[in-house]
């Protein structure tokens, strides 16, 4: 005969033995088993069992004011925690902060992806993720006090090359949560926001022995689920508690939305405009590196507003916005069901998602930033005495094919306004985030900088971009004193050359035709022709090199305007304020080899950027052209004007009459 799995919270809960391993699903105030964390703070509380828990979760689950997993404070409930994030269940965090739990604090996508290998028997995991940050066992091994002794990361080489192993602990019990579920304990999530890892916490408790518990909203008969429709199939799943619907709300602020559960599209023209203030500033800059048909992974705070930006210059429809919960595609949503979206193309379970973000499947990541330091350092995870936990951030970060960390300058009372176009500082934040050195490294600055990733540093009144020297000023806001406004409130100097001005269009409460800017449809106003001198003009002041497909777009512009021409040219680029990704300069080369050979006679170009001339210089080298790249706008023209007379005399159109 069939079991009938459905029983009491009460019931299940006393399953749980005195130093079992517990495992809990949801995703900041999505997807939380809120009955189970109830049923088990309150047997607790009433019976002191059971006790020394260890607690396992990926992403915080909880209102950060004692719901979810804010719950398993109690003293004696926990003796240790192995999570991604502290920061919603503080008084857990304030525990292991006092040393009165063992606490590791480890990237959410590896604790993800740790359930499928305790699922499968497996001693751990192999990942490059965590390398040179606090993570890492030499700088900290994720333990967050001193009470935390055991090693579960280790550095091994395999093949020459460095990797973490991150050690597996065995799961007794884990708490998913799903929608309905029948007698023999088959869990569907029709309603749910997201799948998160509850099939793999599911699989790793049940091999190993464990229980599982689910909660759902209701109960069906035996047959009632389509077989695609079941999520956890009830041979993994022991006991089922039907939740009253107080305690299985979507998230702790929406009870249910069907257009986050996916089964129903609404429109989304409607959403409000952001007001012009320091945050629509960060977000409106930090659109600019946005990837046309690339994926993107905002985080929360400022980067969140990147979302909102994109829809109001209808960018939308040309990027995939995704969560690192499994949300592909859609409006990100916002707020209390942050991790979801709206319109959403599919959910995927979280685990597969932090496989794809870590395989390099992320063109550009927004992140937020708490501190950072002189050489690119972030930290998010823990400051000014608080442990709040790296989440997804280290994956994200540093598997991103480009990062853009944005935030206030300062923090703490920072009030700006927007005067005729300019930034005036009204009241300076009370505390300085760039500091000389941060307190937690989330985020290695020389770790990205030996891989080539491209880095910036966005707030509201300059843009800093990662080098191998450090942190370089590349952008003030307008009405900025760069003394005054940026390096008064630093405790380091970074690199200043020649910054540009941020785009103006940021500062005006219009919109910016961003639209155009990303699908390089004004690049034909870039280019002039002077018919008399023989002598092309491409204006590259600002522009930025994304993908191939922009050098592609650049390639086409040029040509045109060349054939026009009727004849060979000579060409003077102006360079100041371009920026290109490591891996796309010998691309870019190539396109200047291909112009040589068929329409150019000579060319040459300028940047005060003496970073950028170098690495243009070796690119050019590497494909044996000629190394015109100067320093001063006026050298440039002085070369160009030079060889067009030696091209004249010599009646050729060729670089090497130039030479003569």
């Amino acid at each position: 005969m069939k079991k009938n799995k459905v029983i009491t919270a009460a019931e299940a809960i006393a399953l749980i033995g005195d130093g079992d391993v517990v495992t809990t699903t949801g995703f900041v105030q999505s997807c939380i088993p809120e009955a189970l964390h109830a049923a088990l703070e309150e047997r607790f509380v009433e019976t002191g069992a059971p006790k020394n828990l260890t607690l396992i979760m990926t992403a915080g689950a909880g209102d950060s004011k004692g719901l979810g997993t804010g719950r398993l404070h109690h003293k004696g409930l926990l003796s240790r925690v192995i999570a991604a994030n502290f920061g919603r269940m503080p008084k857990v965090a304030q525990a292991a902060t006092n040393n009165e739990i063992v606490g590791y604090n480890l990237p959410q996508g590896v604790i993800s992806q740790l359930y499928r290998a305790c699922a499968a028997g497996q001693p751990g995991l192999f990942s490059k993720v965590g390398l040179h940050t606090y993570v890492d066992p030499r700088h900290g091994g994720g333990r967050v006090n001193a009470v935390t002794q055991d090693e579960i990361v280790k550095v091994v080489e395999v093949d020459g090359e460095e990797w973490l192993f991150y050690k597996a602990t065995k799961i007794d019990v884990a708490f998913i949560r799903g929608t309905s579920a029948d007698p023999s304990g088959n869990i569907s999530m029709e309603k749910e926001a997201l799948t998160l890892d509850s099939l793999a916490q599911a699989m790793a408790a049940r091999n190993n022995g464990g229980i599982v518990i689910a909660q759902v909203e209701r109960i069906v008969d035996d047959g009632f689920l389509l077989p695609k429709d079941v999520r956890i199939p009830g041979i993994l799943v022991d006991c089922v508690v039907v939740a009253e619907p107080e305690q299985h709300r979507m998230n702790y602020g929406v009870q249910f939305n069907p257009a986050l559960a996916g089964q129903i599209r609404v429109p989304v023209t409607g959403i409000a405009r952001m007001k012009l203030d320091a945050r629509k500033i960060i977000a409106r800059r930090a659109a600019f590196e946005l990837p046309l048909n690339g994926v993107v992974n905002l985080g929360v705070g400022a980067p969140e507003g990147i979302s909102s930006v994109a829809n109001e210059e209808k960018v939308t429809p040309y990027i995939t916005l995704t969560t690192e919960a499994g949300a592909v595609g859609g409006v990100l949503a916002s707020g209390s069901s942050f991790g979801a979206a709206t319109n959403a193309d599919c959910i995927i379970d979280q685990n597969q998602m932090f496989d794809f973000y870590d395989g390099g499947g992320l063109d550009m990541t927004s992140l937020g930033m708490a501190e950072c330091d002189e050489v690119g350092n972030v930290n998010t995870s823990c400051f000014g005495g608080k442990l709040n936990g790296c989440g997804g951030f280290i994956n994200i970060s540093q598997n991103a094919r480009s990062v853009v960390f944005a935030g206030t300058f300062t923090v703490g009372g920072l009030d700006v306004a927007i005067e005729n176009g300019s930034l005036k500082i009204l009241q300076e934040g009370k505390s300085q985030k760039f500091l000389k050195r941060v307190e937690q490294n989330t985020f290695s600055g020389p770790y990205a900088s030996e891989r080539g990733q491209p880095v910036l540093y966005v707030t509201e009144r300059c843009v800093f971009q990662l080098t191998k020297q450090g942190l370089e000023l590349i952008e003030v806001a307008p009405g900025v004193d760069i003394e005054r406004d940026i390096l008064a409130h630093m405790a380091f100097k970074p690199i200043v050359n020649e910054p540009a001005l941020m785009d103006a269009r940021i500062f005006r409460d219009e919109p910016m035709d961003l639209l155009s800017d990303l699908l390089n449809l004004k690049l034909c106003e870039r280019v002039s022709y002077d018919a008399e001198r023989n002598i092309l003009f491409l204006n590259l002041e600002g522009w930025q090199v994304r993908t191939k497909s922009d050098i592609d777009d650049l390639r086409k512009v040029l040509v045109e305007a060349c054939e026009k021409a009727g004849k060979r040219v000579n060409s003077v680029v102006n360079h100041d304020g371009f920026r290109i990704s490591d891996a796309l300069y010998d691309d870019y080369a190539e396109m200047i080899e291909h112009l040589m050979e068929e329409h150019y006679a000579t060319t040459t170009r300028y940047t005060t950027n003496g970073f950028l001339r170098l690495k243009m210089q070796e690119a050019l080298k590497k494909r044996g052209l000629a190394p015109h790249v100067f320093e001063r706008k006026e050298d440039a023209h002085a070369f160009v004007e030079r060889a067009s007379s030696v091209n004249a005399a010599f009646g050729e159109d060729t670089e090497e009459a130039a030479a003569a």
